[in-house]
């Protein structure tokens, strides 16, 4: 059995990702920050469908914390798996601001760089003696990366930053046949940001070859699909998931 650890999976993509990654046959860890009930409703799920998941409490942008808790994710992996190890790592967890160049504070610009690069960057160093060879990364990138919309800008750079760092960690981990992929969802229907208007919602609608904008499972399925040995041929790739959004 595979196990996936997926960050930020209490809600929206994160918990799309669990679930599909459970479906699959996975063993699923999820972590959360502030929304504890919701990844304790996704073990649930997982548990009512005859899978097997943990939470755990994680706050990505506090790096000091990670020696901490990989010693929970080893033991959460002996109690529930009789493992000292795991397959598959991805980095999720975020949250959006809406905020033009000119009206970003330090401190704001510091916290999506803890939560969206900084973060991911050190937790994977952090928990890679845990993953077997062969296992699996997958980052969770933006299309904003690519189609430039005002309000994003810190947030866009740092998941560009992330794209590029998911093609150094294929490269760096290939020697241990570690693959790493990121996905870069469109415009999706989740609580980020504060959520989507049913205006703003019309406009990417509008803006998209499918017209109409995701939802965590559109999502999900891809993210559950890298994990799996049907994509071991697919490695340093960021592979947009947005319907066909502004081509």
């Amino acid at each position: 059995m595979k196990i996936v650890l997926v960050t930020g999976g209490s809600r929206g993509i994160g918990r799309s990702i669990a679930i599909h990654c459970a479906a699959q046959g996975m063993g699923v860890i999820v972590t959360y920050n502030s929304h504890p009930a919701g990844c304790e409703a996704v073990v649930r799920d997982i548990a009512a469908s005859g899978g097997k998941a943990v939470a755990l409490a994680l706050d990505v942008s506090q790096v000091a914390t990670f020696p901490a808790f990989r010693a929970e994710v080893i033991d959460a992996l002996r109690r529930t798996w009789t493992r000292e190890d795991f397959d598959c790592l991805v980095n999720n967890a975020g949250y959006g601001l809406f905020q033009r160049i000119v009206d970003v504070t330090e401190s704001q610009f510091d916290g999506l760089l803890g939560v969206h690069l900084k973060g991911p960057f050190f937790l994977t160093r952090t928990l890679l003696p845990l993953m077997t060879d062969g296992g699996t990364i997958v980052n969770l990138t933006s299309a904003t990366t690519r189609v430039a919309t005002a309000g994003v800008a810190p947030y866009a750079a740092f998941k560009g930053g992330l794209e590029v760092l998911t093609r150094y960690m294929a490269k760096e981990f290939g020697e241990r046949r570690i693959r790493a992929n990121s996905v870069s969802p469109g415009p999706i229907r989740t609580d980020l940001g504060g959520g989507l208007t049913e205006e703003f919602a019309s406009l990417l609608a509008s803006q998209t070859a499918l017209g109409r904008v995701g939802d965590p499972e559109d999502v999900g399925r891809v993210v559950a699909f890298l994990l799996s040995t049907e994509a071991a041929w697919i490695n340093g790739q960021s592979i947009e998931v947005g319907g066909g959004y502004v081509i």
